[in-house]
């Protein structure tokens, strides 16, 4: 299938990912370009899901606290959705969190990303905050 998974490297790649994470996560709740991105990605670490050298899914990972991980801005292409690169990108967030020496991962779910979440063994805590003033967030954990 020819899948790997890895931080963007060229110019080409870098602008695939904030476009992906701009029309998954940001245009369909009518926010402009440059919404995507945040102070947060200098410091984070960037995860790409590519098939075939065609960018499926991103996701990017932060340090929270001591021992704690947080996954923020997972996406997936919209035609590819439901073939497992969600799963996929979270793993390896997940093994890059718990190879920097962390035992917990937190994230905060869409309201309509909490089942995807609660099958890969997260914990439903409670609500968190709406993004943009609309979007539900629920705060979720799991242990590594």
């Amino acid at each position: 299938m020819g899948i790997l998974i890895r931080t963007p490297e060229t110019e080409k790649e870098w602008e695939d990912y904030y476009d992906l994470r701009f029309r998954v996560l940001r245009e369909p709740l009518d926010q402009p370009r440059g919404s995507e991105k945040n102070d947060g990605d200098s410091s984070g670490i960037h995860f790409a899901l590519f098939q075939e050298e065609e960018l499926k899914a991103i996701a990017r990972l932060d340090q929270s606290g001591e021992n704690c991980a947080q996954v923020r801005f997972v996406a997936v292409e919209t035609d590819a959705q439901g073939m497992g690169y969600g799963r996929l990108i979270m793993e390896a967030t997940e093994e890059s969190a718990k190879y920097l020496g962390n035992s917990k991962m937190i994230l905060h779910a869409r309201d309509y990303a909490v089942d995807f979440y609660i099958k890969l063994d997260y914990t439903l805590l409670e609500p968190s905050h709406k993004l943009f003033g609309v979007l539900q967030h629920f705060l979720m954990e799991k242990e590594l």
